[in-house]
């Protein structure tokens, strides 16, 4: 068995901010922006993908080639077309079986803040869409220490017909080569 194999998958966060950290506005996105959603349609496919239960009701439907995996404190809540879990951990133990199974070599999370403020400490990478506005907003990016991150990617977009803001795409990659202080 080669190493690759033997590796953990990567767990990578993907998430849409605007410059004043929101990332949603009642149950939704406060913006349009159409390559955002092609990105992370594209970054997901065949791979498991947590969400949190408001960001899954928010969907119209559970998102098809991936497999979902809802995190809930609700004991009674059924997700069709997906995975339940009741808490963040046992989220990303169901993600990993489901990645073993697949061999898919990511696991991504795709909010809500809870879910990333929990799964922060798990995560290797954040592919991150910045969008140049200042929505109103009920949901914020949990804070990350930029000491522990570095930019390894950065393209910039201008909006197209289909968007309401310009955006850049950038990934961070956690450090592991940081000295300890």
């Amino acid at each position: 068995m080669s190493r690759r194999a033997e590796k953990s998958p990567e767990v990578v966060a993907i998430v849409a901010v605007a410059k004043n950290g929101v990332i949603g506005a009642r149950g939704g996105l406060p913006w349009r922006i159409s390559g955002d959603l092609k990105r992370f349609k594209a970054l997901t496919m065949g791979k498991p993908l947590i969400l949190g239960r408001r960001t899954f009701e928010s969907l119209p439907r559970a998102l098809p080639g991936r497999e979902l995996v809802v995190v809930t404190r609700e004991p009674r809540f059924l997700a069709p077309g997906a995975h339940v879990a009741r808490s963040p951990g046992e989220a990303l133990a169901v993600a990993r079986e489901i990645a073993r199974n697949s061999d898919a070599k990511e696991i991504c999370v795709g909010g809500g803040a809870e879910i990333y403020r929990a799964l922060l400490e798990a995560t290797d990478r954040i592919e991150l869409t910045e969008i140049d506005l200042n929505p109103e907003g009920d949901a914020f990016l949990p804070p990350f220490d930029p000491v522990e991150w570095r930019e390894t990617g950065r393209v910039l977009t201008q909006r197209g017909p289909k968007d309401e803001a310009d955006y850049a795409f950038v990934t961070l990659e956690r450090r592991r080569d940081r000295p300890e202080i």
